[in-house]
């Protein structure tokens, strides 16, 4: 297969094998399909079956869920009562650290299914995450903690009780001395009433906060900068230049839903005439951001505050009054590191209040400083950023953790509580949690889990799940977010609001009630009123942050930037820890949606690997699928070897959140544990890091070349000046004569006519998209083994190509569905006529007349049917089921399944148009892509209403299908991508 170039005269590529037209890739091409359905040499065993089903399998048991004790109010107004086959919606609120995130809970007869954004939280605005959409599956995990546990013996909540209040109250006599809580970083007000409760029996204790990621070194640069640990609030929709310091903005840092809303807004093109943001970012390891971005620098850890002291020292020049003292040695910084630095800086300065600078968690107190020291030379304070005041959160401190393991190890810890968090497993390996833990004489663990930490502790306490929870949060602006059960405690577990309340010894520690005690203080009359409209909303109404006005010290940043110390040698090894971009830190490690969904750089499920570029794979003389020995501080660790294309020379990316040993079934023995090379003084980034092959190879899961549609010109892009000159670009890509069809074709003029467009400018490849319609519609996993078969089951492949220079190239996301073509390829050859269309043009699939030739999977051009080569549901027990979407059907073996653009969702809104009398609202049909999709890059609707949404952004002259060549006329179509470079820069 010869590599065709695109419109553009620029090659597209998904993996370096396609670039170099290696035999491999030819191979896996040629075959083009999955291998054949034959059963495995030897028959499933009941282990591995259940492994390979991740977390649908469940006790069997349990005989079901519950409805709620208390009275909760439905998000509907339309019923107060269960309708058996109608779903009710409920508001609430799933914390996530310092912030939290907004949810709608679908909920049929008791049991949640669904989980999607809350249109009136600020932290999601009816959009979601991929945590969120996973959730789901976490409540139904059977791996969850069944009972309490005593020296890892059963018992009871009562038993615990007992032993608690003979322990309390011999704390209780030297003030708690003696007694500390380690808990994760929350912004709960209940939360914050029971702690100074807490604190008010114990006075002489100590409270710490730990996550192994977190916004740890933001808050710490803003107290050095401005004197308070202030919480940023960024408005990417009003930035017109935005330069990213290593910040994931898009997926892995804090609130990037809010981010990847307001980025995509600024990038929103009606017509050739409007105008869009710029993104600049430098790091190290490629990132979703990065792959967005106008301009990208890859550029080693050490040396990103060198450079951001240069585009200080740069804007001076500009005009904008910076500090003298801001100032570093920028000569060791590569030369194309240095011509960028002034055409940035003119642009950043030109902006001016329209700009934003914004560093991620990785980076130094000291760059985070630096940042908002520019923000507010540039006058972004109040425009693009606002710094807020945040009350009584409990944030991380790696310091903290520090100074009480110290305590532990020295004795003077008797009795340690932990709120969540897995420290035996995430802490920093120097520290040896697990060698202090042995020192403490009673030690109590609430989690989810029978982790890491639980097997060492006294005491282990089952967690709720937030579904199963009464509390509140506050999301990153202080909104407070109402968190309400939408089913009893599964196996037991208790709310971490109950659970600290039974620390305070309360009788009356139900979440309800607490939750209830302390609004009843803040709002004293119409309390009843206004607590029902809050579960309602699933928000409070006036309950930010107050805005602060931080002064900055420049004298203070100089200092901090002057010891942050040199870069390193131009050859030497350096390592970056990064969150995992399905599995965060390692919570996900038991949720087969997130095990099994491909990374969006590396497309490798199941698995992390240790990243490294081209031109260093080359310098160390290895190869994907190497196994190396990385060693760093005298301690060693092995892996696989993954070639990242762009990523800096001469780092090594690290994935955090793998490697477990007691996380369940299915996160068990999945990857590497890479926290065993993380130390106090490499949180972040490290130095002194040797890798050595040995000789030996680890088979990965990796999806890039599945489903490859052979170097068509597939991907079409231009930048915003040619945009402007040719509007119509991405139709003239390819040229082809008058088509014809060779049948007559049906007409689709009359009803409903269902379509789709998919913007790529603003597609970032989140993968929300891909979770929410698992979720949605009961698709399978089916493993690491058969993921490397070409197995998966996912409806929407997200296709990720490079394109440019193998050591700089650029990234886009495209996501690939069922495109519904009118003239279906697949409907001419099924024997059967299992799948058909129907009269509002859809391509529908009717399981019970498959017979699993798979012809229609070969007549595809999309490459986007899925089969079932195995009965993956057959053993599901009850709580399994669980989850499942009830108005979907669960499909069997031998059945080709694949995008229905949720027809049970047409069909809900049609049947509801039909008792009101009315006829289906634009906007009222959302597929579960569109109404998840963070940016709002996916539109549908009636392409038959000229009014309609989706048949106004099908005119847009970027509008184009893909293979319209091949006259299958499909209903889904792409908006072409356009970036926005600045012609000043470096070429």
């Amino acid at each position: 297969m010869k590599q065709k170039p695109s419109a553009n005269g620029k090659h597209y590529w998904r993996s370096l094998d396609e670039r170099a037209n290696t035999p491999q890739f030819r191979k896996w091409v040629e075959q083009e399909f999955p291998q054949s359905a034959n059963e495995m040499d030897n028959a499933w065993s009941r282990r591995s079956f259940l492994t390979l089903m991740a977390a649908s399998m469940a006790m069997a048991g349990l005989a079901g869920c519950r409805r709620p004790v208390e009275k909760i109010v439905p998000y509907s107004k339309d019923t107060e009562s269960v309708t058996p086959g109608l779903p009710n919606f409920f508001a609430t609120t799933m914390p996530r650290g310092n912030s939290a995130y907004g949810a709608i809970v679908q909920s049929h007869e008791g049991r949640p299914t669904k989980i999607e954004g809350n249109e009136l939280h600020p932290s999601t605005r009816g959009k979601s995450s991929l945590e969120m959409q996973a959730a789901i599956l976490d409540l139904y995990d059977p791996d969850r903690s069944q009972h309490p546990l005593h020296d890892n013996q059963p018992a009871t909540w009562d038993d615990f009780i007992a032993a608690w209040s003979e322990l309390s109250t011999d704390l209780i006599g030297d003030g708690g001395a003696r007694l500390a809580v380690l808990s994760e970083p929350y912004s709960s007000p209940t939360m914050a009433r029971l702690k100074k409760q807490f604190q008010a029996r114990f006075p002489q204790a100590t409270w710490v906060g730990w996550e192994p990621v977190s916004d740890e070194n933001i808050y710490a640069g803003f107290e050095l900068a401005g004197g308070s640990r202030y919480q940023p609030v960024y408005n990417y929709d009003q930035a017109q230049v935005i330069l990213s310091l290593d910040a994931d903005f898009l997926l892995t840092e804090s609130d990037s839903v809010t981010a990847a809303a307001g980025f995509a807004a600024g990038r929103h093109l009606d017509t050739e005439q409007d105008s869009m943001n710029r993104l600049y970012v430098v790091e190290s390891l490629f990132s979703v951001t990065g792959a967005s971005a106008d301009h990208r620098l890859a550029l080693k850890p050490d040396l990103i505050p060198v450079f951001a002291t240069a585009v200080a020292a740069a804007l001076r020049d500009n005009g904008v009054p910076v500090d003298g003292q801001i100032t570093m040695d920028s000569t060791e910084l590569p030369a194309a590191c240095r011509a960028w630095v002034a055409p940035l800086a003119a642009d950043l300065a030109q902006a001016g209040p329209r700009s934003l600078v914004v560093a991620g968690r990785r980076q130094p107190q000291a760059v985070h400083a630096l940042a908002m020291y520019l923000n507010d030379l540039l006058g972004s304070v109040g425009n693009t950023v606002s710094y807020l005041e945040p009350n009584d959160a409990v944030q991380s401190s790696s310091d903290g953790l520090k100074t009480l393991i110290d305590r532990m190890k020295g004795g003077s810890v008797s009795t340690l509580v932990m709120l969540g968090g897995n420290p035996v497993y995430n802490a920093p390996v120097d520290l040896a949690f697990g060698e202090a833990l042995k020192k403490v004489a009673t030690s109590i663990h609430l989690s989810s889990h029978r982790d890491e930490t639980s097997r060492e502790t006294t005491w282990h306490i089952p967690r709720a799940h937030f579904l199963e929870s009464f509390g509140d949060t506050r999301a990153a602006d202080g909104t407070v977010g109402m968190v309400q059960p939408l089913i009893e405690p599964l196996f037991g577990g208790k709310p971490d609001i109950e659970f600290v309340s039974a620390l305070n010894s309360e009788k009356n520690n139900k979440g309800y009630d607490l939750v209830r005690q302390t609004w009843q203080q803040e709002w004293g009359g119409g309390f009843d009123d206004q607590w029902s409209q809050a579960l309602h909303d699933g928000i409070v109404a006036d309950t930010g942050y107050a805005i602060a006005d931080p002064q900055v010290a420049p004298g203070l940043i100089a200092e901090a930037l002057a010891a942050s110390g040199k870069g390193s040698g131009s050859d030497e090894l350096q390592f970056v820890f990064h969150a995992d971009n399905t599995l965060n830190d390692g919570t996900g490690a038991n949720n087969g949606w997130l095990q099994e969904l491909p990374d969006p750089i590396t497309k490798l499920s199941w698995d992390n690997v240790a990243t490294v570029s081209p031109a260093t794979a080359r310098r160390l003389g290895v190869k994907n699928e190497d196994m190396v020995d990385l060693t760093h501080a005298g301690r060693s660790m092995s892996m696989p070897i993954w070639i990242v294309p762009g990523q800096a020379d001469d780092v090594v990316g690290l994935a955090l959140g793998y490697g477990r040993t007691e996380s369940g079934r299915v996160g068990n023995g999945v990857g590497f544990n890479t926290y065993t090379l993380r130390t106090m003084s490499a949180l972040h980034y490290g130095h002194d890091v040797s890798l050595t092959a040995t000789g030996r190879e680890y088979e990965l899961a990796n999806t890039q070349d599945h489903g490859s549609m052979e170097g068509r010109p597939i991907v079409r892009e231009a930048d915003l000046e040619k945009y402007r000159i040719l509007p119509s670009f991405a139709k003239a890509a390819v040229e082809h004569p008058p088509l014809k069809s060779l049948w007559k074709e049906h007409e689709y003029d009359k009803g409903h006519q269902w379509g789709m467009t998919i913007d790529l400018t603003k597609c970032t490849g989140c993968n929300v998209c891909t979770i929410a319609c698992q979720s949605e519609n009961n698709i399978p996993i089916v493993g690491k083994a058969e993921t490397r078969m070409g197995r998966e089951m996912h409806w929407i492949r997200l296709d990720r190509y490079f394109v440019g220079d193998v050591d700089d190239p650029q990234i886009v996301h495209q996501p690939v569905a069922c495109h519904h073509c009118e003239n279906a390829p697949c409907e001419q050859v099924c024997p059967v006529a299992a799948t058909v269309h129907d009269s509002e043009g859809l391509n529908a699939m009717v399981y019970n007349r498959c017979v699993g030739t798979r012809y229609c999977a070969n007549n595809c051009p999309y490459k986007v049917r899925r089969f079932n080569f195995f009965h993956l549901t057959e053993n599901m027990p009850e709580v399994t089921k669980m989850a499942q979407n009830p108005d979907v059907t669960v499909r069997s073996r031998g059945v080709m399944e694949k995008c229905s653009y949720c027809a049970q969702r047409i069909t809900a809104a049609k049947r509801t148009a039909k008792l009101e009398g009315r006829q289906v609202q634009d906007g009222e049909v959302s597929p579960a892509c569109q109404q998840a999709c963070p940016s709002g890059a996916i539109v549908f609707g009636d392409i038959n209403d000229p009014k309609s949404e989706v048949s106004r952004v099908k005119l847009n002259k970027r509008s184009y299908d893909l293979l319209a060549e091949l006259n299958v006329k499909p209903r889904t179509s792409y908006l072409a991508k356009v970036r926005n470079p600045n012609p000043e820069m470096p070429s």
